[in-house]
Protein backbone atom coordinates (compact mmCIF):
# COMPACT_ATOMS: atom_id res chain seq x y z
CA UNK A 1 0.00 0.00 0.00
CA UNK A 2 1.47 3.44 -0.70
CA UNK A 3 1.26 5.33 2.05
CA UNK A 4 0.65 8.89 2.22
CA UNK A 5 0.94 11.38 5.27
CA UNK A 6 -0.54 14.90 5.54
CA UNK A 7 2.62 16.88 4.33
CA UNK A 8 2.71 14.81 1.46
CA UNK A 9 -1.16 15.08 0.70
CA UNK A 10 -1.07 18.61 1.31
CA UNK A 11 2.48 19.53 -0.13
CA UNK A 12 1.09 21.37 -3.20
CA UNK A 13 -0.37 24.21 -0.74
CA UNK A 14 1.53 25.02 2.36
CA UNK A 15 0.30 27.24 4.14
CA UNK A 16 -2.81 24.52 4.28
CA UNK A 17 -0.28 21.98 5.39
CA UNK A 18 1.66 24.22 7.54
CA UNK A 19 -1.54 25.82 9.11
CA UNK A 20 -3.17 22.06 9.95
CA UNK A 21 -0.21 20.26 11.45
CA UNK A 22 0.70 23.35 13.72
CA UNK A 23 -2.52 22.73 14.94
CA UNK A 24 -2.53 19.16 15.37
CA UNK A 25 0.56 19.83 17.23
CA UNK A 26 -0.67 22.52 19.23
CA UNK A 27 -3.67 19.81 19.95
CA UNK A 28 -0.60 17.45 21.03
CA UNK A 29 0.38 20.26 23.56
CA UNK A 30 3.39 19.75 21.81
CA UNK A 31 6.76 21.92 23.38
CA UNK A 32 7.28 25.33 21.73
CA UNK A 33 3.88 25.28 20.02
CA UNK A 34 1.08 27.70 19.83
CA UNK A 35 -1.81 26.50 22.16
CA UNK A 36 -3.92 29.24 19.94
CA UNK A 37 -3.03 27.33 16.72
CA UNK A 38 -5.98 24.88 17.44
CA UNK A 39 -8.88 26.55 17.41
CA UNK A 40 -12.50 24.65 17.88
CA UNK A 41 -14.56 25.92 14.75
CA UNK A 42 -13.21 26.25 11.53
CA UNK A 43 -14.22 27.55 8.62
CA UNK A 44 -12.53 25.63 5.03
CA UNK A 45 -13.48 27.81 1.94
CA UNK A 46 -12.46 27.24 -2.07
CA UNK A 47 -13.59 26.68 -5.31
CA UNK A 48 -15.60 23.77 -6.62
CA UNK A 49 -13.20 20.71 -6.46
CA UNK A 50 -10.13 22.70 -4.36
CA UNK A 51 -10.42 20.04 -2.03
CA UNK A 52 -12.01 21.78 1.18
CA UNK A 53 -13.23 18.13 2.15
CA UNK A 54 -9.69 16.59 1.20
CA UNK A 55 -8.07 19.23 3.33
CA UNK A 56 -10.42 18.59 6.30
CA UNK A 57 -9.80 14.79 6.40
CA UNK A 58 -6.50 15.53 6.50
CA UNK A 59 -6.70 17.82 9.34
CA UNK A 60 -8.81 14.99 10.81
CA UNK A 61 -5.95 12.63 10.70
CA UNK A 62 -3.46 15.10 11.77
CA UNK A 63 -5.55 15.10 14.85
CA UNK A 64 -6.18 11.54 15.57
CA UNK A 65 -2.64 10.05 14.34
CA UNK A 66 -1.40 7.73 17.29
CA UNK A 67 2.42 7.85 15.27
CA UNK A 68 4.74 9.50 18.41
CA UNK A 69 6.98 11.29 16.07
CA UNK A 70 5.28 12.51 12.84
CA UNK A 71 1.86 14.03 12.99
CA UNK A 72 -0.24 12.96 10.29
CA UNK A 73 1.77 9.95 9.52
CA UNK A 74 -0.51 8.25 7.22
CA UNK A 75 0.69 5.13 8.27
CA UNK A 76 -1.28 4.27 11.72
CA UNK A 77 -4.67 2.96 12.31
CA UNK A 78 -5.59 6.64 13.36
CA UNK A 79 -4.38 8.06 9.86
CA UNK A 80 -5.98 5.14 7.66
CA UNK A 81 -9.34 5.01 9.31
CA UNK A 82 -9.57 8.81 9.38
CA UNK A 83 -9.15 9.65 5.36
CA UNK A 84 -11.16 6.39 4.57
CA UNK A 85 -14.28 8.31 7.25
CA UNK A 86 -14.55 5.85 9.07
CA UNK A 87 -13.13 6.67 12.80
CA UNK A 88 -15.32 6.61 15.53
CA UNK A 89 -14.41 10.23 16.18
CA UNK A 90 -15.02 11.43 12.98
CA UNK A 91 -18.34 12.80 12.18
CA UNK A 92 -18.34 13.90 8.06
CA UNK A 93 -21.61 15.22 7.20
CA UNK A 94 -21.89 14.96 3.79
CA UNK A 95 -25.63 16.72 2.42
CA UNK A 96 -27.22 15.18 -0.25
CA UNK A 97 -29.89 17.39 -0.35
CA UNK A 98 -30.72 21.13 -1.61
CA UNK A 99 -30.87 22.33 1.65
CA UNK A 100 -29.65 20.74 5.30
CA UNK A 101 -32.69 21.46 7.70
CA UNK A 102 -32.54 22.49 11.67
CA UNK A 103 -34.05 18.82 12.29
CA UNK A 104 -31.08 17.32 10.86
CA UNK A 105 -28.71 19.77 12.37
CA UNK A 106 -30.14 19.05 15.81
CA UNK A 107 -30.03 15.13 15.19
CA UNK A 108 -26.75 14.15 12.94
CA UNK A 109 -24.83 17.50 14.32
CA UNK A 110 -25.02 18.89 17.43
CA UNK A 111 -26.23 15.24 19.54
CA UNK A 112 -23.06 13.71 17.90
CA UNK A 113 -20.66 16.75 18.53
CA UNK A 114 -22.10 16.60 22.02
CA UNK A 115 -20.49 13.69 22.75
CA UNK A 116 -16.80 12.72 24.09
CA UNK A 117 -13.89 11.59 22.08
CA UNK A 118 -13.62 7.30 22.38
CA UNK A 119 -10.02 6.16 21.08
CA UNK A 120 -8.60 9.43 20.70
CA UNK A 121 -8.19 12.85 22.28
CA UNK A 122 -10.23 14.88 19.97
CA UNK A 123 -13.72 14.77 18.33
CA UNK A 124 -13.90 15.96 14.63
CA UNK A 125 -16.66 16.74 12.82
CA UNK A 126 -16.46 17.93 9.13
CA UNK A 127 -19.89 19.36 7.27
CA UNK A 128 -19.41 19.35 3.93
CA UNK A 129 -21.51 22.02 2.33
CA UNK A 130 -22.40 23.88 5.04
CA UNK A 131 -23.34 26.81 2.27
CA UNK A 132 -27.02 24.63 1.98
CA UNK A 133 -27.57 25.33 5.84
CA UNK A 134 -30.73 26.66 6.32
CA UNK A 135 -31.03 29.94 8.25
CA UNK A 136 -33.04 27.93 11.24
CA UNK A 137 -30.17 25.14 10.51
CA UNK A 138 -27.15 28.14 11.28
CA UNK A 139 -29.00 29.53 14.04
CA UNK A 140 -29.03 25.54 15.79
CA UNK A 141 -25.57 24.94 14.87
CA UNK A 142 -24.67 28.35 16.09
CA UNK A 143 -24.11 27.67 20.30
CA UNK A 144 -22.13 23.99 19.08
CA UNK A 145 -20.19 26.35 17.25
CA UNK A 146 -19.15 29.19 19.31
CA UNK A 147 -18.86 26.19 22.24
CA UNK A 148 -18.11 23.12 20.92
CA UNK A 149 -17.81 20.47 24.10
CA UNK A 150 -13.80 20.07 24.72
CA UNK A 151 -12.18 17.90 22.87
CA UNK A 152 -14.54 18.68 19.74
CA UNK A 153 -13.51 20.22 16.71
CA UNK A 154 -15.97 21.32 14.20
CA UNK A 155 -14.95 22.28 10.55
CA UNK A 156 -16.89 23.81 8.09
CA UNK A 157 -16.91 23.69 4.71
CA UNK A 158 -17.95 26.19 1.99
CA UNK A 159 -17.71 28.26 -0.80
CA UNK A 160 -16.31 31.31 0.32
CA UNK A 161 -17.37 33.76 3.62
CA UNK A 162 -19.97 35.62 1.54
CA UNK A 163 -22.88 35.87 3.67
CA UNK A 164 -24.78 33.93 0.46
CA UNK A 165 -22.67 30.99 1.21
CA UNK A 166 -21.97 30.96 5.38
CA UNK A 167 -24.05 32.21 8.08
CA UNK A 168 -21.97 35.38 8.95
CA UNK A 169 -22.91 34.39 12.91
CA UNK A 170 -21.01 30.83 11.90
CA UNK A 171 -18.30 32.56 10.01
CA UNK A 172 -17.57 35.12 12.79
CA UNK A 173 -17.39 32.00 15.34
CA UNK A 174 -14.41 30.21 13.15
CA UNK A 175 -11.22 30.55 11.96
CA UNK A 176 -10.81 30.85 8.14
CA UNK A 177 -8.51 28.39 6.13
CA UNK A 178 -8.77 29.16 2.30
CA UNK A 179 -8.01 26.32 0.47
CA UNK A 180 -6.97 26.84 -2.75
CA UNK A 181 -7.45 25.39 -5.99
CA UNK A 182 -4.56 22.45 -6.84
CA UNK A 183 -1.94 22.84 -9.71
CA UNK A 184 -2.72 21.07 -12.59
CA UNK A 185 0.62 19.15 -12.22
CA UNK A 186 -1.01 17.95 -8.89
CA UNK A 187 -4.48 16.91 -10.48
CA UNK A 188 -2.33 15.04 -13.13
CA UNK A 189 0.24 12.93 -10.48
CA UNK A 190 -3.10 11.91 -8.43
CA UNK A 191 -5.07 10.78 -11.45
CA UNK A 192 -1.82 8.86 -12.55
CA UNK A 193 -0.78 7.48 -9.29
CA UNK A 194 -4.25 6.93 -7.75
CA UNK A 195 -6.66 6.36 -10.62
CA UNK A 196 -4.24 4.85 -13.17
CA UNK A 197 -4.95 7.46 -15.58
CA UNK A 198 -2.34 7.57 -18.42
CA UNK A 199 -0.58 11.05 -18.44
CA UNK A 200 -2.81 12.54 -22.28
CA UNK A 201 -6.08 11.33 -20.44
CA UNK A 202 -4.77 12.92 -16.52
CA UNK A 203 -3.62 16.38 -18.43
CA UNK A 204 -7.03 16.27 -20.38
CA UNK A 205 -9.16 15.46 -17.17
CA UNK A 206 -7.25 18.32 -15.27
CA UNK A 207 -7.70 20.80 -17.67
CA UNK A 208 -11.40 20.43 -18.76
CA UNK A 209 -12.60 19.61 -14.88
CA UNK A 210 -10.79 23.39 -14.42
CA UNK A 211 -8.85 21.17 -11.85
CA UNK A 212 -11.93 20.10 -10.38
CA UNK A 213 -10.26 17.03 -8.52
CA UNK A 214 -13.61 15.23 -8.27
CA UNK A 215 -14.89 15.63 -11.48
CA UNK A 216 -11.12 14.88 -13.08
CA UNK A 217 -11.32 11.51 -11.25
CA UNK A 218 -15.00 11.10 -13.00
CA UNK A 219 -13.50 11.73 -16.26
CA UNK A 220 -10.94 10.10 -16.58
CA UNK A 221 -13.47 6.68 -15.78
CA UNK A 222 -16.70 7.20 -16.69
CA UNK A 223 -17.62 6.90 -19.93
CA UNK A 224 -21.01 8.05 -19.61
CA UNK A 225 -19.74 11.30 -18.00
CA UNK A 226 -16.66 11.75 -21.01
CA UNK A 227 -19.64 11.57 -23.69
CA UNK A 228 -22.16 14.29 -21.90
CA UNK A 229 -19.01 16.88 -21.63
CA UNK A 230 -18.89 16.52 -25.74
CA UNK A 231 -22.65 16.73 -26.22
CA UNK A 232 -22.87 19.49 -23.79
CA UNK A 233 -19.38 21.35 -25.86
CA UNK A 234 -21.18 20.10 -29.14
CA UNK A 235 -24.40 22.10 -28.21
CA UNK A 236 -22.02 25.53 -29.47
CA UNK A 237 -22.12 24.02 -32.92
CA UNK A 238 -25.24 23.25 -33.05
CA UNK A 239 -27.01 26.65 -32.43
CA UNK A 240 -26.08 27.39 -35.88
CA UNK A 241 -28.58 25.06 -37.12
CA UNK A 242 -31.79 25.93 -35.76
CA UNK A 243 -33.97 22.78 -34.80
CA UNK A 244 -31.32 20.77 -34.19
CA UNK A 245 -30.13 22.78 -31.01
CA UNK A 246 -33.42 22.35 -29.11
CA UNK A 247 -33.94 18.85 -29.95
CA UNK A 248 -30.27 18.01 -28.80
CA UNK A 249 -31.00 20.21 -25.36
CA UNK A 250 -34.72 18.18 -25.28
CA UNK A 251 -32.57 14.87 -25.14
CA UNK A 252 -29.90 16.28 -22.80
CA UNK A 253 -32.57 17.06 -20.11
CA UNK A 254 -34.14 14.11 -20.56
CA UNK A 255 -31.34 11.61 -19.83
CA UNK A 256 -30.26 13.63 -17.36
CA UNK A 257 -33.34 13.59 -15.80
CA UNK A 258 -33.43 9.99 -16.05
CA UNK A 259 -30.19 9.21 -15.38
CA UNK A 260 -30.90 10.96 -11.66
CA UNK A 261 -33.81 8.37 -11.20
CA UNK A 262 -32.12 5.05 -12.73
CA UNK A 263 -28.76 5.62 -10.83
CA UNK A 264 -29.89 5.50 -7.62
CA UNK A 265 -33.43 3.80 -7.81
CA UNK A 266 -31.95 0.54 -6.32
CA UNK A 267 -30.56 2.33 -3.62
CA UNK A 268 -33.01 4.12 -2.69
CA UNK A 269 -35.27 0.74 -3.13
CA UNK A 270 -32.87 -0.64 -0.12
CA UNK A 271 -33.15 2.48 1.76
CA UNK A 272 -37.18 2.10 1.68
CA UNK A 273 -37.04 -1.36 2.46
CA UNK A 274 -34.36 -1.55 5.31
CA UNK A 275 -37.18 1.34 7.09
CA UNK A 276 -39.91 -1.15 6.38
CA UNK A 277 -38.36 -3.97 7.64
CA UNK A 278 -37.01 -1.15 10.91
CA UNK A 279 -40.99 -0.91 11.24
CA UNK A 280 -41.47 -4.31 11.24
CA UNK A 281 -43.89 -3.85 7.64
CA UNK A 282 -45.77 -6.80 6.54
CA UNK A 283 -45.26 -8.70 10.03
CA UNK A 284 -48.12 -9.87 11.64
CA UNK A 285 -49.45 -10.60 15.39
CA UNK A 286 -50.30 -8.07 17.91
CA UNK A 287 -48.72 -5.27 17.39
CA UNK A 288 -48.16 -5.16 13.59
CA UNK A 289 -51.16 -2.59 12.31
CA UNK A 290 -49.70 0.03 15.07
CA UNK A 291 -46.08 -0.57 13.49
CA UNK A 292 -47.36 -0.23 10.15
CA UNK A 293 -49.09 2.74 11.02
CA UNK A 294 -46.11 4.73 12.11
CA UNK A 295 -44.47 3.43 9.40
CA UNK A 296 -46.29 5.52 7.21
CA UNK A 297 -45.18 8.82 8.20
CA UNK A 298 -41.49 7.78 8.00
CA UNK A 299 -42.10 6.42 4.54
CA UNK A 300 -43.79 9.53 3.27
CA UNK A 301 -40.85 11.76 4.88
CA UNK A 302 -38.63 9.37 3.00
CA UNK A 303 -40.27 9.99 -0.33
CA UNK A 304 -40.09 13.67 0.67
CA UNK A 305 -35.86 13.06 1.28
CA UNK A 306 -35.17 10.81 -1.98
CA UNK A 307 -37.11 13.41 -4.18
CA UNK A 308 -35.17 16.25 -2.81
CA UNK A 309 -31.56 14.00 -3.62
CA UNK A 310 -33.24 13.66 -6.88
CA UNK A 311 -33.36 17.09 -7.66
CA UNK A 312 -30.09 17.57 -6.08
CA UNK A 313 -28.66 15.62 -8.23
CA UNK A 314 -30.51 16.94 -11.49
CA UNK A 315 -29.15 20.25 -10.43
CA UNK A 316 -25.41 18.92 -10.54
CA UNK A 317 -25.39 17.83 -13.74
CA UNK A 318 -27.32 20.61 -15.21
CA UNK A 319 -24.14 22.95 -13.61
CA UNK A 320 -21.41 20.71 -15.62
CA UNK A 321 -23.42 20.58 -18.80
CA UNK A 322 -23.30 24.87 -18.88
CA UNK A 323 -19.50 24.64 -17.05
CA UNK A 324 -18.87 22.89 -20.26
CA UNK A 325 -20.48 24.58 -22.32
CA UNK A 326 -18.93 28.01 -21.12
CA UNK A 327 -15.65 27.03 -21.28
CA UNK A 328 -15.93 26.87 -25.11
CA UNK A 329 -17.11 30.28 -25.32
CA UNK A 330 -14.29 31.35 -23.24
CA UNK A 331 -11.99 28.88 -25.21
CA UNK A 332 -13.18 31.17 -28.55
CA UNK A 333 -12.06 34.32 -26.71
CA UNK A 334 -8.71 33.36 -25.75
CA UNK A 335 -8.28 32.16 -29.25
CA UNK A 336 -9.94 35.87 -30.52
CA UNK A 337 -7.57 37.51 -28.44
CA UNK A 338 -4.25 35.46 -29.66
CA UNK A 339 -3.84 34.13 -26.25
CA UNK A 340 -4.29 30.79 -27.14
CA UNK A 341 -2.86 27.92 -29.78
CA UNK A 342 0.25 25.68 -28.79
CA UNK A 343 2.53 27.26 -26.76
CA UNK A 344 0.46 29.70 -25.63
CA UNK A 345 0.37 31.26 -21.77
CA UNK A 346 -2.96 30.96 -21.69
CA UNK A 347 -4.13 26.86 -22.07
CA UNK A 348 -7.60 26.23 -23.22
CA UNK A 349 -10.14 24.68 -21.16
CA UNK A 350 -10.91 22.37 -23.92
CA UNK A 351 -8.01 22.05 -26.16
CA UNK A 352 -9.77 18.15 -27.87
CA UNK A 353 -11.91 21.08 -28.93
CA UNK A 354 -9.90 23.69 -30.54
CA UNK A 355 -10.95 23.24 -33.68
CA UNK A 356 -14.55 24.31 -32.70
CA UNK A 357 -12.93 27.64 -30.13
CA UNK A 358 -11.52 28.24 -33.36
CA UNK A 359 -14.54 28.13 -35.54
CA UNK A 360 -16.95 30.28 -32.86
CA UNK A 361 -13.66 32.75 -32.95
CA UNK A 362 -14.36 33.31 -36.63
CA UNK A 363 -17.93 33.56 -36.46
CA UNK A 364 -18.99 35.57 -33.51
CA UNK A 365 -17.56 38.72 -32.72
CA UNK A 366 -16.31 39.66 -28.97
CA UNK A 367 -19.61 41.15 -27.73
CA UNK A 368 -21.49 38.54 -28.80
CA UNK A 369 -18.88 35.77 -27.13
CA UNK A 370 -19.42 37.95 -23.95
CA UNK A 371 -23.64 37.72 -24.41
CA UNK A 372 -23.44 33.78 -24.81
CA UNK A 373 -21.46 33.76 -21.39
CA UNK A 374 -24.70 35.77 -20.02
CA UNK A 375 -26.63 33.64 -21.26
CA UNK A 376 -25.22 30.53 -19.89
CA UNK A 377 -24.78 32.65 -16.22
CA UNK A 378 -28.77 33.43 -16.85
CA UNK A 379 -29.75 30.02 -17.73
CA UNK A 380 -27.80 28.56 -13.71
CA UNK A 381 -29.98 31.69 -12.34
CA UNK A 382 -32.94 29.97 -13.45
CA UNK A 383 -32.52 26.82 -12.53
CA UNK A 384 -31.90 27.94 -8.50
CA UNK A 385 -35.19 29.51 -9.12
CA UNK A 386 -36.84 26.42 -9.53
CA UNK A 387 -37.63 27.48 -13.43
CA UNK A 388 -38.32 23.75 -15.49
CA UNK A 389 -35.06 22.71 -16.93
CA UNK A 390 -35.87 22.30 -21.01
CA UNK A 391 -37.55 25.81 -20.28
CA UNK A 392 -34.26 27.46 -18.84
CA UNK A 393 -32.21 25.47 -21.36
CA UNK A 394 -34.24 26.47 -24.43
CA UNK A 395 -34.02 30.06 -23.15
CA UNK A 396 -30.86 29.85 -23.38
CA UNK A 397 -30.13 28.63 -26.72
CA UNK A 398 -32.53 31.21 -28.08
CA UNK A 399 -29.87 34.19 -26.37
CA UNK A 400 -27.04 32.23 -27.62
CA UNK A 401 -28.64 31.80 -31.31
CA UNK A 402 -29.23 35.55 -30.62
CA UNK A 403 -25.96 36.52 -29.93
CA UNK A 404 -24.13 34.40 -32.62
CA UNK A 405 -26.47 36.21 -34.91
CA UNK A 406 -27.84 32.44 -35.91
CA UNK A 407 -31.30 33.66 -36.45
Amino acid sequence: MNYRSVSERLADTPKVRDTILAAAAAGRGLAGTDPRALAHSWLFTGPPGSGRSNAALAFAAALVCTDPDEIGCGRCKGCLDAFAGQHTDLVHVVPKELTIPAKFVRQEIVAKAARLPTVASHRIVIIENADRLTEEAADALLKTVEEPPAGTVIVLCAPSTDPEDISQTLRSRCRHLYIPSPSEAEVVRILMEEEGASEEHARLAAATSLRHLGRARKLVHSVDIQQRRATSINLAELVFFGPQAFQAVAALVKATEKEAVEAYAEEDAAERAKLERSFGVGAKGKGAAKATAGAASALKELEAQQKARGTRRKRDVFDLVLVDLAGIYRDALVVQSGAGGDGAPVPLTHPDFEGLARELAERVDQPGLVACQDAIAQCRERLNQQVAPVVAFNGMIGHLRRACKAD
